[in-house]
């Protein structure tokens, strides 16, 4: 049996990553729809992320910020976004990549998502890779990490919790 396996358990989170990306591009081009808000979670420790050193020694380890009524200047890239927002009335711009963000959440249609990041070291190394090389180290790292074990047959995934009841 070869040793290499395809791993959805990351192809699933590189695509729901893509769905946090898509909705940002739509509400950069457009602005938020009635009543949708977006509350984000990330990693402030995180490579890549950029914020204010007060809100990082305040936030040493996660910080959650909302995009609702107040937030300027939402640019989305590739592989991050970058947004102004108030602080004690100081505008602040945060860039924030989206490997680092471990919740996404619109309360205003009851759907959230939640990430497992990669670890400082690894992300260290992968920020500085192209894409899909860094995914491919990514998986790597995971394997050798990885003790040996019985390959899963098949997992379910439940998606009731993101339905609208």
């Amino acid at each position: 049996m070869p040793k290499e396996q395809l791993r959805y358990d990351r192809m699933v989170e590189t695509a729901l990553r893509g769905v946090v990306r898509d909705a940002l591009t739509e509400v950069a081009e457009r602005g938020l729809p009635g009543n949708h808000h977006f509350y984000l979670t990330f990693r402030t420790g995180f490579p890549g992320v950029e914020i204010p050193e007060y809100l990082a020694s305040q936030y040493p380890n996660e910080m959650t910020i909302v995009l609702q009524f107040q937030y300027y200047g939402l640019d989305v890239a590739d592989d991050h976004f970058e947004v102004t927002l108030s602080f004690n009335n100081v505008h602040e711009r945060l860039v924030v990549p989206f490997a680092a963000i471990t919740t996404f959440a619109d309360p205003s249609v009851n759907f959230a998502l939640q990430f497992q990041p990669l670890a400082a070291a690894e992300s260290a190394e992968v920020s500085s890779m192209p894409p899909r090389a860094a995914a491919e180290r990514a998986e790597e790292k995971t394997e050798e990490a990885a003790p040996a074990e019985e390959p899963k047959r098949g997992e379910v995934v439940a998606l009731d919790a993101f339905r609208k009841k």
